[in-house]
């Protein structure tokens, strides 16, 4: 039930943040030609991947083959990690583009992006973190018959961020 209200509570906070987002938009400085970089376009496509990969970890789980679904836990993990890399590669790109978070050379648009994204990087490194903590219950072979709640929580959590993520990503490249 826990992981529930966490859920519903980051549900909260993004979807407060997305209407700040809207209606900031109508301010007289709002970026209205800003390119969204094309590195987070790559890291959506890797968190979906991602998603799909705990699926098949999860699908093995049930069929008791604990190697493959340390693999494909493994897999999931790296994916994430990439996923992680593009989006400090997209943080880059709008550098280039000349915007920062703050300070003179700073666009409301781009800091709302740089809030955005830290806060949902933040929860993703949480859920690092649980798939490091089901590796290792994976190892010790803690995931017997019907005892796999923690590994559904992760995955539930897992496929949450990944949704959340692809939200946002296509909230703030379609709404213009």
């Amino acid at each position: 039930m826990m992981l529930w209200v966490g859920m519903i509570s980051m549900s909260m906070t993004f979807a407060g943040l997305t209407s700040a987002y809207v209606v900031s938009s109508s301010r007289v400085d709002w970026l209205t030609q800003f390119k969204m970089p094309y590195a987070f376009a790559i890291s959506t496509v890797l968190i979906f991947l991602s998603s799909l990969t705990f699926f098949f970890a999860k699908k093995y789980l049930m069929a008791q083959n604990i190697k493959q679904t340390k693999l494909f836990v493994i897999i999931t993990y790296l994916t994430a990690l990439l996923f992680v890399y593009f989006q400090f590669k997209g943080f880059g790109d709008i550098i280039s583009q000349g915007y920062y978070f703050t300070g003179a050379e700073s666009s409301i648009t781009t800091s709302f992006l740089y809030v955005l994204i830290l806060l949902h990087l933040a929860h993703l490194f949480a859920g690092l973190i649980v798939l490091t903590y089901v590796y290792f219950q994976l190892s010790r072979n803690q995931y017997q018959g019907t005892n796999t709640l923690g590994f559904e929580l992760a995955y539930l959590f897992w496929h949450f961020l990944d949704i959340l993520w692809i939200y946002l990503y296509l909230f703030v490249l379609l709404y213009r």
